[in-house]
């Protein structure tokens, strides 16, 4: 696999292959938490965010059948984090997307993007939705790769906030890889 071992902004060297993506448990609450208040600090969280749901992960994302919460490894060390919650019955909401630092270069990103996406093909939600206030040029080609598209920028405080949009139905008339049928 060329993209087993990256190299991280800081000169560090992460071998990818035990990445490993999985339900949260219990015992990963204190690293959830310390990926929260690192995207807080870095400016990455609206400051009016309270990140109520992260103490209380279980109430939050698994409150129903279809919602979730995820974890990554990378050599048994929580890495990132991302959950998958609804208002509505056909419209899910990609929550909590978080890399360490130290991994954004890396594919973390993208498989938990990837386990969400597939949670929401599988449980019936037509759309995805999605924000972030991170503007880093790779991860906003990920979510085009992705199929999603900007749908608007919202001014928050100190920060614009860059809204996405999937749309599952048309993805069933594509090809497996999101390319469009003839």
């Amino acid at each position: 696999m060329a993209d087993q071992f990256r190299q991280s902004d800081v000169g560090q060297s992460f071998d990818y292959s035990t990445l490993n993506v999985r339900t949260f448990v219990a015992d990963d609450q204190s690293e959830v938490l310390r990926l929260y208040n690192d995207g807080l600090l870095a400016g990455q969280i609206a400051p009016n965010d309270t990140g109520a749901d992260l103490d209380h992960v279980a109430e939050a994302y698994f409150d129903e059948p279809r919602h979730h919460f995820w974890v990554a490894q990378v050599a048994e060390q929580i890495v990132g984090m991302i959950g998958v919650g609804s208002d509505e019955e056909h419209t899910a909401e990609v929550r909590r997307l978080r890399v360490d630092p130290a991994h954004q270069d890396g594919p973390v990103a993208e498989q938990l993007l990837e386990s969400a996406l597939n949670h929401c093909k599988n449980n019936g939600y037509l759309k995805i939705r999605l924000d972030t206030r991170y503007e880093k040029t790779a991860a906003l080609g990920h979510f085009d790769r992705i199929g999603f598209q900007h749908t608007r920028t919202r001014t928050a405080p100190g920060k614009e906030v860059l809204e996405f949009y999937l749309d599952l139905y048309r993805q069933h008339e594509d090809q497996p890889d999101g390319t469009p049928t003839s």
